[in-house]
């Protein structure tokens, strides 16, 4: 830490030298996000949080929707990077749970597309990476001889049951069902009962 001279050119300012201050940044709106929800986070407290001027958050995001915009790009990079690790559809919605359930602030960012830039390169990149992987992991569900229709009605089916499962899931709405178990094998028992039942 060095100082520099305060505003006034008395009194010297801690001036505070980060590695990485857009990744602190992010981790920190991350935390704020999981804590108290997207509507809690302004950049001028991440900037206290992460012991910096004010102004300095904004020299990475611009400003609120920016960083949020950020956020929702690491989202959906995350999530495409977690269901790409298997093949089965099963497993493949185990994977949008666990999603879920680890990355709370994530997930709740991602599905508000209100609170981002939409059109950003790097979002819709990243988004368009993770509807690939999705439409990958049903592309075999629907019977042969289904029309394009049938195939993104049965899609649509699947993703509905993993996403309607894992907001379930983060509004606490599965206690009881879940008991003791792990939402990742109480989703794939729920979904072997519709598709093999």
């Amino acid at each position: 830490m060095s100082t520099d001279q305060g505003p006034s050119g008395g009194t010297p300012q801690p001036a505070y030298h980060h590695g990485d201050l857009r990744r602190t940044l992010l981790a920190a709106a991350v935390d704020v996000i999981a804590a108290e929800g997207p509507a809690a986070l302004s950049l001028r407290d991440l900037a206290r949080r992460a012991g910096v001027s004010h102004a300095a958050p904004a020299h990475h995001f611009k400003d609120r929707t920016g960083l949020l915009t950020a956020v929702a790009t690491e989202a959906y990079t995350l999530f495409a990077d977690s269901l790409s690790e298997v093949t089965d559809l099963t497993e493949r919605g185990a994977r949008y749970v666990r999603f879920a359930a680890r990355h709370p602030a994530h997930f709740q960012v991602m599905f508000q597309p209100e609170l981002y830039r939409a059109d950003d390169p790097a979002l819709v990149a990243a988004r368009e990476r993770a509807a690939r992987t999705l439409r990958e992991g049903v592309a075999g569900l629907a019977p042969e001889g289904s029309s394009a229709e049938d195939a993104r009605r049965t899609g649509i089916a699947a993703w509905s049951l993993a996403h309607g499962f894992a907001s379930l899931l983060l509004s606490h709405n599965l206690t009881d069902f879940l008991g003791d178990r792990d939402p990742e094998e109480a989703f794939r028992s729920v979904a072997d009962g519709l598709f093999e039942g």
